[in-house]
């Protein structure tokens, strides 16, 4: 481009065409250069069980990946750590939002790691927004201790509007985290209602997080979650909240007594502490190892590992007929037909579902 300032008119003036800019690509940057290797599942199991986060880290995506050679390499990798898994304690902390959970773990965690050593794992169930599906994945943040100590492993995963999905990726995270030596497992749960009862299928104490000025008693004689808790604890017991902590401890110990004795032989106590000044945090972990020790004595412990085996193996074989079913590719070209001649009118519901079913039963198009 010719500049006006270098015509006749401007004596005196020149301006120089300038220096051509160079590309803002190096051209000596290969594109594959830093492309990870993909490992192999022997490397992978090797790495898992020399304790290697990073492997580890790589094995939880393959697990929670959709793509099919993922899983079926995933699967591989779970069935060789198998035998190195068993040895830890879990744990399941749920509670409503705001109950304070990310925080309370943090400081469970840093405590635990103090008293007792060994290493930690924290898997936590972020829920998924229903419009985008998408996850902030941030519980770290409010984990400042434990995100930096080396001996805890911090893994968040997205609900993705499976809670039963989830929750079979998390048990089957489990198996690898304590194939590398994580002997203590935190799960998390999204606090939704259903969560919590996958949780419970998974860990051996169940630990409800609860805040003051929920509701009365009546609130906490409602069936459901308080049922499946090994033990309630009442957070943000400080300050001018105390009193009403104290109240609410009460109140959930009288609710307590119009449930019928667990399975275990255990009676779930009733606590308050603080998770952000990390007051009667010790006084939690003496209330969950005296369970440990209680379930271990009369055999609860291992009687609920050897259930909890197998509902998930009831729960898979569920998951994987529902996968054929919808995957099949004659009950695809049906499934549409059925569902406009619901909208229409033409058939009810459950008539449209029965056809399908008999479809898929009398073709026998179960594969693989």
């Amino acid at each position: 481009m010719e500049h006006p300032e270098n015509s006749a008119e401007y004596a005196g003036l020149q301006v120089n065409s300038g220096v051509e800019q160079p590309s803002i690509i190096n051209p000596y940057l290969k594109r594959n250069r830093f492309r990870r290797r993909e490992l192999s599942v022997g490397e992978m199991v090797e790495g898992i069980v020399k304790g290697d986060v990073t492997i580890l880290s790589q094995a939880v995506t393959l697990i929670e990946s959709v793509n099919p050679d993922h899983q079926a390499k995933a699967q591989e990798v779970i069935n060789k750590c198998l035998p190195y898994s068993g040895k830890s304690v879990r744990i399941g902390i749920s509670g409503v939002p705001g109950a304070g959970k990310s925080t309370s773990i943090d400081e469970f965690g840093v405590h635990l790691l103090k008293e007792k050593g060994g290493r930690l794992a924290v898997l936590a169930i972020d829920p998924s927004s229903e419009r985008t599906k998408g996850s902030i994945l941030g519980d770290k943040t409010r984990m400042e201790k434990l995100a930096i100590h080396p001996d805890s492993f911090i893994r968040p995963s997205p609900s993705a509007g499976s809670l039963g999905g989830v929750a079979r990726k998390t048990r089957e995270t489990i198996i690898l985290c304590e194939a590398a030596g994580f002997d203590k497992i935190f799960v998390e749960t999204v606090g939704v209602g259903q969560s919590e009862t996958a949780c419970h299928s998974m860990v051996d104490f169940f630990l409800l997080i609860q805040v003051a000025g929920t509701g009365d008693e009546l609130q906490g004689i409602k069936r459901g979650i308080m049922e499946i808790a090994d033990g309630i604890v009442i957070n943000k017991c400080d300050g001018d909240n105390v009193d009403r902590c104290q109240m609410a401890a009460t109140n959930f110990r009288n609710a307590l007594h119009f449930f019928p004795m667990p399975e275990s032989g255990w009676t779930p106590k009733v606590l308050c502490y603080s998770g952000f000044y990390g007051t009667g945090v010790k006084e939690v972990w003496d209330m969950i190892y005296e369970y440990f020790d209680f379930v271990k004595a009369n055999g609860y412990f291992d009687y609920r590992r050897n259930e909890q085996s197998k509902y998930w193996m009831y729960e898979t074989i569920n998951e994987q007929l529902r996968l054929n079913f919808y995957h099949n590719p004659q009950i695809r070209e049906q499934l549409q037909l059925a569902e406009q001649s619901v909208l229409l009118g033409q058939k009810t519901s459950f008539v449209a579902a029965q056809d399908l079913l008999e479809i898929y039963y009398r073709d026998n198009v179960i594969t693989k």
